[in-house]
């Protein structure tokens, strides 16, 4: 970084646009920090100028050219913009999309005849993941109650390698005690993994508040723009040399153009996530005070599930929550769903535009209540919001559209 400051003491703010910015990342050995930003090398083969040079070889680490597989400038760049950006990391692996980080990092970690604990909110590709793949490996996956401490260390056996974490829930954004839950981890020896896409790095110092590996889709806030699939994870010293090898042995890589289109998202992170949030804060206060609205699932709302931990713990939030009907039923749901104009329907979420999808929890829990407790066994049809950069104002109109279908219905 230019002029020598110590990155570390800078804003997050400065930050998102200083790292990743190395002189050896945007210039030329004669020509070092030519450019602004990292420029994209496409790359499958490396030359060595001889024979020599061949048979030396290089270390295996970011920075050295050994073959495409192993990544280029623009990848690096990518990886040691998000290292810095996570307090206590040693490094970052990047992944083809957020599910293929998750699945490397449980790799990387369980070995058959392990079980693994994973949150009963996670993420629905996540918990397939501990159906289906995992199983298939021989590795047993048990879910827990999202917030019940004491239920998470009853669930702890002789056999318990990691617990895989997500806070908040990306479908009903419960808010776990990170710093409980891994302690309580860490004292019988398991590994912690967390899912912390909704707020990254900016909002929840992931590795600070006691995880070990740390993950993200960042096809959703760090991309902004819904144009590239990649995921990340990032970890200490130990358990970065661990992801790398796996990630390696899969043959894991992510293509320098999407690389470079999450460097260009990473620098506007910031100024998108705090209008998402102001506007997400707004939209939320006005649904809690509709009767046709049964409960707001927004931890950064006062009063709602949550709020507590998140005040205690995050600095920051996002533009995703949810919200849950008073009664009716699914097509009620759907014709509010279908009335609206400005919100898309589609899933992921973090991008620039305002998206819509429904939320039907309860086929998926496996250890913890749906509806939640204190809401009507009536109230169970739901959606998730993820506000976009549109106007609040627009944004709160199009809902009234949907609410007057939805009471027509």
């Amino acid at each position: 970084m230019a002029g020598g400051a110590d990155e570390s003491q800078l804003g997050p703010a400065t930050r998102l646009v200083t790292v990743g910015r190395r002189a050896e990342w945007t210039g030329t050995p004669a020509e070092p920090g030519a450019v602004v930003n990292p420029p994209v090398w496409r790359a499958s083969t490396h030359l060595y100028p001889d024979s020599a040079a061949l048979h030396a070889g290089k270390p295996n680490q970011d920075g050295h050219f050994y073959y495409g597989r192993r990544g280029a400038p623009t990848q690096w760049a990518l990886a040691d913009a998000l290292t810095a950006l996570e307090p206590g990391a040693a490094g970052t692996v990047l992944y083809p999309s957020g599910v293929a980080a998750l699945a490397g990092g449980l790799l990387a970690v369980l070995r058959p005849g392990d079980v693994l604990l994973m949150t009963d909110n996670a993420y629905e590709p996540t918990r397939t993941m501990g159906r289906g793949l995992l199983k298939d490996f021989g590795i047993e996956t048990r879910w827990f109650d999202p917030v019940d401490p004491d239920g998470f260390r009853a669930a702890i056996c002789d056999r318990t390698r990691a617990v895989l974490l997500e806070s908040p829930g990306s479908l009903t954004l419960e808010v776990q005690d990170v710093p409980t839950l891994s302690a309580i981890a860490h004292e019988r020896g398991l590994t912690v993994l967390l899912d912390n896409t909704w707020a990254g790095p900016l909002g929840f110092p992931a590795l600070e508040r006691g995880a070990d590996i740390a993950v993200m889709s960042l096809t959703k806030h760090v991309g902004g723009h819904s144009d590239l699939m990649l995921g990340s994870a990032s970890a200490g010293e130990r358990y970065y040399a661990k992801l790398r090898r796996t990630a390696q042995a899969l043959g894991q890589v992510v293509a320098p153009d999407d690389a470079s289109l999450a460097l260009r998202g990473l620098r506007t992170m910031g100024i998108r996530l705090a209008q998402e949030t102001s506007s997400a804060l707004e939209l939320s206060r006005w649904l809690d005070s509709l009767d046709e609205v049964a409960r707001v699932l927004c931890p950064m709302l006062p009063g709602s599930p949550g709020h507590r931990l998140w005040e205690r713990d995050f600095s920051g939030g996002c533009g995703l929550f949810s919200f849950v009907f008073r009664g009716k039923d699914g097509k009620a749901r759907d014709a509010f769903i279908d009335a609206l104009e400005l919100f898309g329907i589609g899933y992921s979420w973090g991008g620039y535009e305002s998206l819509i999808t429904p939320i039907d929890p309860a086929p998926l829990r496996t250890a913890s209540a749906w509806p939640l407790p204190g809401m009507d066994e009536a109230d169970r049809f739901g959606v998730r919001l993820s506000i976009g950069l549109e106007a609040a104002g627009d944004l709160r109109a199009d809902l009234e559209r949907g609410f007057a279908a939805w009471r027509a219905a």
